[in-house]
């Protein structure tokens, strides 16, 4: 029969074997608070700017090259210090400060990927249905499809026109901007959708986007909403409905990252996976002088 242990032997025993789980706002200063809120406001500057991969390398490149990185260069010997980088095509990118050490006793690498789940267009995307404007798309990712439906989403990305000119295109951001959205049913016209799971209420084939609803005035003629969008897309960026072939557009929630809770102790915005751990990553490396080993950020 276990003995029964008294409440000073119960209190010893616990402090000794198990684990206090005590919140770490506990454990540090306020000091030490504010200087996490403070750097939270670089991460959200930094969401608000890098919604896709090719924002977040052309975000890194420029902070970078004010840090002191240049472009690595094969065969080019270095010394301990040097601050290096290679953009991968403008989509990742490699940053290495080299230390005292070289390579001879191995090195230091952080990972993390800056892709997030959204919705990129077909090759073939344009359409008109109903006399609304659509893109067809396909989802990027593991998504919970439901969620994508009547929210606000910007368009990012860029178009290789025919001439080879490469256009970046961004539309939803900026105030004032237009903004776009994957319609869904009203909820006394979707009693059927109501009874699937949530797995199935939403197809990933109906996830496209509505882009317009206006014609180009005109007597006669087919497509006029299609030919409406079109014709705005060629006045602001000179693309036709062809160079959709040759672009890479993705669609993300347009919201900016915001504080969240009373106490504004945590951070709310879209691509969090996996860019919480991409923007230490890179302020991490970018603040390194010289190191002993050799530090790589992917």
């Amino acid at each position: 029969m276990v003995k029964k242990a008294e409440k000073s032997d119960v209190k010893k025993l616990t402090k000794e074997l198990l684990v206090s789980r005590t919140n770490g706002c506990q454990q540090v200063s306020d000091a030490v608070l504010k200087t996490a809120d403070n750097y939270g406001e670089g991460y959200k500057e930094f969401m608000n700017t890098a919604k896709t991969e090719r924002e977040t390398v052309a975000y890194a490149v420029a902070k970078a090259e004010e840090a002191g990185f240049v472009p690595f260069e094969v065969g080019k010997k270095y010394k301990a210090g040097d601050k290096v980088y290679v953009n991968n095509r403008g989509k990742s990118m490699i940053l290495a400060v080299i230390g005292e050490e070289g390579c001879r006793n191995g090195v230091r690498i952080a990972a993390s990927h800056i892709d997030s789940p959204r919705l990129d267009l077909k090759p073939h995307t344009l359409y008109e249905k109903d006399d609304l404007a659509l893109f067809k798309t396909h989802y990027y990712g593991g998504i919970k499809k439901y969620q994508w439906t009547t929210v606000p989403l910007s368009m990012h990305g860029c178009v290789v026109l025919k001439n080879g000119k490469s256009v970046t295109v961004n539309i939803g951001e900026k105030e004032g901007d237009p903004q776009f959205c994957v319609t869904d049913l009203l909820v006394h016209l979707a009693d059927d959708q109501m009874k699937k799971s949530l797995a199935n209420g939403v197809a990933g084939e109906n996830l496209n986007i509505l882009i317009g609803s206006r014609p180009v005035r005109a007597d006669e003629g087919e497509n006029l909403v299609k030919l409406n969008v079109m014709k705005i897309l060629h006045d602001m960026y000179g693309i036709t409905e062809e160079d959709f072939l040759s672009a890479d557009i993705e669609f993300v929630p347009a919201a900016k990252a915001v504080d969240i809770g009373f106490d504004r102790s945590m951070v709310g915005a879209y691509g969090n996976d996996d860019k919480v751990c991409a923007y230490p990553a890179l302020t991490a490396v970018l603040d390194a002088k010289k190191p002993k080993q050799t530090i790589i950020t992917v």
